[in-house]
């Protein structure tokens, strides 16, 4: 897929039109590698004309010494999620 080809570290999962993104960040510089993939996503997106609702795009903190980074896509800051739902419901995440 094309998308795999611009990001640096993430992993992504897709389904039909979800799409969860997800990295180990546990030094400045994967932070910064993060913030890079999100700004090349976003980019993508706008050249593909597939944009993302950045508005229910959110960031989930897992771990004890999580820096709980502000991430940002486009000019939006992410909102910060303690649990994700799957679309059938059955499968739920919680910090």
């Amino acid at each position: 897929m094309i998308l795999m080809s611009v990001l640096i570290a993430i992993k992504t999962l897709k389904f039909a039109d979800d799409t969860k993104i997800y990295r180990t960040v546990n030094s400045l510089e994967a932070i910064d590698g993060l913030l890079a993939d999100l700004h090349k996503l976003v980019s993508w997106s706008v050249d593909w004309q597939m944009l993302f609702n950045i508005d229910k795009c959110k960031v989930m903190h897992l771990g004890y010494n999580n820096p709980k980074v502000h991430y940002v896509m486009g000019t939006s800051q992410l909102q910060a999620a303690t649990e994700e739902r799957e679309r059938s419901g059955s499968n739920s995440v919680k910090t």
